[in-house]
């Protein structure tokens, strides 16, 4: 079974990769693009199965579709589901919301291995893209962290947090009240645990809450500048490449 993966955040396609092996899906390829998507599937055999995120760094993947015929089975990934319909269109077998669960992969991945690709249109049960829309998937993200303070344990309360930030190799979280504190994990953990719908990664060093942004500003090179209530430790910049998923993610 030929699969690749088309992920413009290549933390989250490594990570996807990681998770695909534990179930023996080897990927041929990550792609990152739609442009880099279009000239490699115009120049390579098209794959059996492809892992393909909805919102890229140039644009959404369906304008793929405008290009490119693609025969290939498609398991989208995507933190919306405002495109469950026109993923649904498409040859579409699941349809998963970040951060991907890795027992909703592996079943969807089984649900991919058992179907009769030549007897057998694939598609999305229409039922299921209802409730999609209609009821978003709960999910269950983490409400409380710890931080050791001298001899104490600090709980932290998910609504209170700021931002998450790196500096010098250490993850931090800043809080409500102006105090940071220093954590026992990266921020690359902790894309699994935070609501996608409050916290978004602007670039490699933060995640922000959405619930304490004060201001947002132009910056230099087409990015964005982030201000926060009470963290003022260091700029927080929205890197070029994630403006516009910022941006939609406001909205």
């Amino acid at each position: 079974m030929k699969t690749i993966i088309i992920e413009d955040e290549k933390p989250a396609a490594r990570r996807l990769n990681r998770l695909l092996e534990e179930l023996n899906v080897e990927v041929s390829v990550m792609l990152h693009s739609v442009e880099e998507a279009i000239h490699w599937f115009e120049t390579n055999e098209h794959p059996d199965l492809i892992f393909l995120d909805i919102q890229l760094s140039d644009g959404l993947s369906f304008e793929i579709f405008d290009v490119i015929d693609v025969k290939s089975a498609i398991i989208f990934t995507t933190a919306y589901d405002e495109y469950a319909l026109q993923a649904f269109k498409l040859n579409s077998i699941d349809y998963l919301l970040k951060p991907i669960d890795d027992e909703e992969l592996e079943t969807a991945v089984k649900k991919y291995q058992n179907l009769n690709h030549q007897k057998t249109k694939i598609a999305l049960d229409f039922n299921d893209v209802k409730k999609l829309l209609i009821n978003p998937v709960d999910r269950e993200f983490k409400k409380r962290f710890t931080a050791r303070v001298g001899q104490h344990i600090k709980i932290i309360n998910a609504d209170e947090v700021e931002c998450f930030y790196s500096e010098n190799k250490g993850t931090y979280v800043a809080t409500s009240d102006g105090r940071n504190y220093l954590l026992e994990t990266t921020l690359e953990n902790l894309e699994d645990d935070l609501d996608p719908k409050i916290f978004f990664r602007v670039s490699r060093k933060f995640y922000v809450n959405v619930n304490f942004i004060k201001d947002i500003v132009s910056y230099t090179n087409s990015r964005l500048q982030i201000k926060l209530l009470k963290f003022n430790e260091q700029d927080i910049i929205v890197s070029r490449e994630r403006v516009k998923d910022f941006k939609l993610w406001l909205q």
